[in-house]
């Protein structure tokens, strides 16, 4: 798609998002908001896209290009190798940053193969997307925190970093004990960080994105944008309830690199796609 094209659909649909939810397009927003997100940190979270990924893989990729995506996060290779992935990614310019590895593979033998696959994609992260729900409790989390360090060391060993992604029971105050805390208290810095899905932190009544970063900086290398509908359910990103600017405010200090849009649940996952770009390219904060 052509520079001309691309921007008179991602003008447009901005328009008509804004239009639907009664607000003025991210473009217009106050002029003393000046930061933007670099494009290159604009990427998409590959789950989102899994319905289109499952029967043409390097169609979906080349689409998400053409829309505007600089990254994105893997999550389910859909039959295919690393090495497949890899020059499908290149023939389209997307780059991948992350891809998403049980907590088994991670914790055991297979973690070495999972590095190697990583390098394969031209990532920079191994992320655990979720824990066992077996370790749901203050000693399961401080587990999982020892598990972490242990396999963070391998992982920076082999020049990665390892980062694990919320979901909204990570926020859960147990025993007194907020268990993402736990986490974030008891993880090295230097071997561990953090993808923060800002859905599932709000979700989960978290503090707000923005007190964590300034709170643990340095932290969150990547972010999950996912919007939340009035009713709490999933939303394209720009069209629900969550203060984007606000969340970002402070991410420069929370040390993020990457913005992965995700919707758990979309109707149409190009539609979806193009919408969420349009909402981050335009943002001011």
């Amino acid at each position: 798609m052509n520079g001309t094209r691309r921007a008179f659909l991602g003008s447009a649909l901005g328009v008509a998002a804004a239009a639907a939810v009664g607000t003025a397009p991210a473009s217009a927003a106050p002029s003393g908001r000046r930061r933007r997100i670099p494009p290159s940190g604009i990427g998409m979270h590959l789950y989102t896209m899994r319905t289109p990924l499952a029967t043409n893989f390097g169609g979906t990729l080349e689409r998400l290009a053409e829309i505007g995506y600089a990254t994105v996060g893997v999550s389910g290779r859909h039959g295919n190798s690393a090495a497949a992935i890899r020059r499908m990614l290149d023939g389209t310019g997307l780059e991948a940053v992350l891809e998403h590895v049980g907590y088994d593979i991670v914790t055991g033998a297979g973690l070495p193969q999972a590095l190697e696959d990583i390098h394969t994609l031209g990532g920079r992260w191994i992320v655990v997307p979720s824990l066992p729900g077996s370790l749901h409790s203050p000693a399961g989390y401080r587990q999982v925190a020892k598990e972490f360090n242990r396999a963070g060391q391998v992982a920076r060993d082999a020049g990665l970093k390892l980062l694990y992604h919320n979901h909204g029971s990570d926020h859960e105050v147990v025993d007194g004990v907020s268990l993402y805390d736990i986490l974030l208290a008891e993880t090295d810095p230097h071997l561990v960080g953090f993808e923060l899905d800002l859905y599932w932190a709000a979700n989960g009544g978290a503090s707000a994105p923005g007190e964590l970063f300034v709170r643990h900086p340095r932290r969150f290398p990547a972010l999950h944008v996912k919007d939340m509908a009035p009713d709490g359910g999933f939303e394209d990103v720009g069209s629900g309830v969550l203060d984007f600017p606000a969340m970002f405010d402070t991410a420069k200090r929370g040390g993020v690199k990457q913005w992965l849009v995700e919707h758990d649940a979309p109707a149409d996952p190009f539609a979806s796609a193009l919408a969420s770009y349009s909402y981050l390219s335009r943002l001011r904060y």
